[in-house]
């Protein structure tokens, strides 16, 4: 994958590059990212530049106080928290719960995402910061093609490192005052450990078979499965 520089927002990288079946996934074609709303005019161009859709994670009172600032793609919301994601920090979620909750709860929502990715226009997945909803998308789809798996975790450990670091200590701050005898509420709101990708992983493995037969479960149809392949994988040369 490739962290790409652009102004304004955080956690920008493009997951073309990464080993798949029968080849690798295409570069400029799948783009994952933290929220738009900081976008520079500069930053807004480049985004313009490069994805014709956008897709964005959040819901609709994240999406009314932080707006986002790059029009021209067309935008598709859909929030994969059915209710507050402060309910999350309130009873002290762990990421594992969290993560089986987007599978269990939102799968119709997951499968329109990956819906939205398998047209093959060049699309960008965004939620708050790129890295809960964001990432169990973005391994959705690229586990559904084949894509190799420690490739795809290690995608979704980098987040961690590409988040400021006084954004970290700014929320960990809060979250201690506000959420004293939480265990996982820092780790929720800025850690992302390759083996919770990895027990999610197995987990859909385990309870659907794979990544594909958690989508075909939700509603994808083999024949989107097959366009998310081809819009996702070139071949080996």
């Amino acid at each position: 994958m490739t962290v790409l520089d652009v102004p304004g927002v955080n956690n920008v990288r493009d997951v073309g590059g990464i080993p798949a079946r029968g080849g690798r996934i295409r570069s400029g074609v799948l783009l994952r990212s933290g929220q738009l709303s900081g976008a520079t005019a500069q930053g807004a161009a480049e985004l313009r530049h490069r994805v014709r859709r956008i897709v964005d994670l959040r819901d609709g009172e994240e999406v009314a106080a932080e707006p986002s600032g790059v029009h021209g793609p067309e935008t598709t919301h859909l929030p994969l928290f059915l209710g507050s994601v402060r309910s999350f920090f309130e009873t002290d979620t762990s990421l594992d719960d969290l993560y089986l909750h987007l599978l269990e709860e939102s799968g119709p929502r997951l499968a329109d995402a990956v819906r939205i990715i398998a047209a093959g226009e060049p699309t960008l997945v965004h939620c708050t910061v790129g890295k809960d909803r964001t990432g169990v998308t973005v391994a959705l789809a690229l586990a559904a093609v084949g894509a190799d798996r420690e490739a795809v975790i290690a995608d979704y450990a980098l987040t961690e490192s590409q988040l400021p670091a006084e954004r970290n200590r700014r929320i960990a701050r809060y979250l201690q005052q506000m959420h004293p005898e939480a265990v996982h509420a820092v780790a929720l709101a800025t850690q992302s450990p390759a083996e919770v990708m990895r027990r999610l992983l197995e987990t859909v493995d385990e309870r659907w078979g794979s990544a594909s037969g958690y989508l075909r479960a939700q509603g994808l149809s083999d024949e989107e499965l097959d366009a998310l392949e081809r819009a996702l994988v070139e071949p080996a040369e």
